[in-house]
């Protein structure tokens, strides 16, 4: 969930250049292995969120704790993914962030090229559908069942605009104040956080939103209403990228 400018645990030299973004992978690293990271790292996440949901509603009828079991599990799940496959592939786990990356990248900047975030995206997508699938296995549900939870209300879409705004303005900026270290902690935080205060819980994830289709449970969404998540999610991530350049602008003293 972070970005493939160098790798999160990587310091990034304090000049005027463009600072890469979270999770940016030394150039030796094989795209083979960064897409295998890439796949990995999304299908256990969308295994952690889907896997929990159906374990909250399993042990109680609380919609609040469901909520607060989902979120929590979530939170340290992500985290670890991030500090384990960074370094390999930048844990984007999220095609808003590849693109992002991609997009400031075409200028100069650190980060994926167009081939591969080509490979990026569709190893993200894949992932998410396979860990829906697998969370459905392990706890004996039907392996492909269209969710029929309904999310296309105008309010939700306006929530993944500001979710998906708010995570790419952390990630970049992340990038340009020279704190990638933080990276783990603070975009595991960010998005536990968006789980309570924006109305669609915070998907901002274009490939997590598809996987979410594939399951017909607490996490699901109906596949009539990903196409609008999406492309709320793409504004998102169009507006977080302003934010970055008005707020950040290369020069300034951001680091410690």
């Amino acid at each position: 969930m972070t970005a493939t400018e160098p790798a999160a645990s990587d310091a990034i030299a304090a000049d005027t250049s463009p600072q890469p973004a979270p999770g940016a992978t030394p150039p030796r690293t094989p795209l083979a292995s960064r897409a295998a990271a890439e796949l990995v790292g999304t299908a256990a996440l969308v295994a952690i969120v889907v896997g929990s949901g159906i374990q909250a509603t399993r042990l109680t009828d609380d919609v609040a704790l469901q909520l607060l079991a989902n979120s929590t599990a979530t939170v340290f799940g992500l985290g670890v993914l991030i500090a384990l496959l960074g370094p390999v592939s930048g844990a984007h786990f999220n095609p808003a962030v590849t693109l992002a990356e991609w997009w400031t990248a075409r200028r100069g900047g650190a980060g994926v090229n167009a081939g591969e975030a080509a490979v990026y995206v569709p190893s993200q997508v894949v992932g998410a559908i396979a860990g829906a699938v697998l969370a459905d296995a392990m706890f004996g549900e039907p392996l492909v069942r269209w969710s029929t939870h309904d999310r296309s209300a105008g309010n939700l879409l306006l929530g993944e605009v500001v979710a998906t705004a708010g995570l790419i303005l952390l990630v970049f900026g992340l990038a340009r104040t020279d704190r990638l270290r933080h990276a783990p902690v603070a975009v595991a935080s960010y998005i536990g956080a968006a789980y309570w205060f924006t109305s669609s819980t915070s998907f901002a994830n274009p490939a997590v939103t598809i996987g979410r289709a594939f399951t017909d449970t607490f996490a699901g969404i109906a596949p009539g209403s990903v196409p609008a998540f999406i492309g709320m999610q793409l504004i998102g991530a169009a507006v977080g990228l302003a934010l970055v350049a008005v707020i950040f602008r290369p020069g300034g003293a951001h680091a410690e």
